[in-house]
């Protein structure tokens, strides 16, 4: 991981935005892309020294109040905005681990478990913030556990979709749900947590470049809505949605999986052992 992820990340951000998105006027001589920082200085309402600094790492303590103006100057939505404050509370030095760190929690409160259950048949699964798999509907075992997912006695989404190779394979979409595999593990703890640190270590060590250049590239904030394309050996090709409920104060997020289509949802209905009809697509 860089260590001036704060000054990559805006830097990043600069760059993304087009000059006619917040009113200023397209030169031709532009060498570089997006805003200059002479333009991000004047409508974040700081000296273009001060942007140089930030960008450089050579000042890693901005105020609320910039870190506002440049998220208004720059456009940030709100989890980049969330993202922007992490990374320059780290960057600061914040959010130490003194001592014995909390390790990741494996237990279910008891309204989780019961929203668990009253999500059957639906596939949704709930993961501690370093992809641990501690709790998920029989819906969701039925849908992964021919995928190899559920293998381990310890499941873990992040090293089976950089370690086992049968995960390219069931997903079609692999770099794209690789990114947002690391994305998570970035914003669900800070870096320095002790147990992010082992499971990075780990995974630089089995997984290689496929893992260490993704956690080496500018920070972004996970996607908590998307989808999926699911190349299942026993029901065929499924297109699913996902939904995600972040539950920081659990350490935990819960990932809920909805047919795209109805081929997919009489696909889950019949793994499910269910008539059709039993599941319905979600569409927009």
């Amino acid at each position: 991981m860089s260590e001036n992820e704060l000054g990559a990340f805006l830097r990043s951000r600069r760059e993304a935005v087009e000059p006619a998105e917040v009113g200023l006027p397209t030169g031709p001589r532009r060498r570089t892309p997006g805003l200059r920082r002479a333009e991000l200085a004047t409508l974040a309402g700081v000296s273009v020294e001060y942007v140089t600094r930030l960008e450089q790492g050579r000042d890693r303590n901005p105020s609320p109040q910039v870190l506002g103006a440049l998220g208004d100057a720059l456009q940030l939505t709100v989890p980049d905005r969330v993202l922007l404050r992490r990374l320059a509370k780290e960057a600061d030095g914040g959010r130490p681990f003194c001592g014995r760190a909390e390790p990741p929690t494996r237990t279910v409160r008891a309204g989780l478990r019961a929203m668990l259950d009253r999500l059957e048949p639906t596939p949704a699964v709930l993961l501690n913030w370093i992809g641990d798999i501690i709790a998920h509907t029989r819906g969701y075992e039925r849908l992964v556990r021919p995928l190899g997912l559920l293998d381990a006695d310890q499941p873990n989404l992040l090293r089976y979709v950089f370690t086992d190779e049968r995960a390219r394979t069931a997903f079609p979409g692999w770099q794209r749900l690789a990114d947002e595999q690391v994305a998570h593990l970035r914003n669900e703890a800070a870096l320095k947590d002790p147990y992010v640190a082992a499971l990075v270590d780990e995974l630089t060590v089995t997984a290689g470049a496929a893992f260490s250049d993704r956690l080496a590239a500018v920070p972004a904030a996970p996607r908590r809505t998307g989808s999926d394309v699911v190349a299942h050996p026993e029901a065929g090709t499924l297109r699913l949605t996902y939904e995600t409920l972040a539950l920081p104060d659990d350490g935990q997020r819960m990932v809920v999986h909805l047919p795209a289509d109805e081929a997919t949802a009489t696909a889950l209905d019949r793994l499910n052992g269910r008539t059709p009809g039993g599941l319905r697509a979600v569409s927009g």
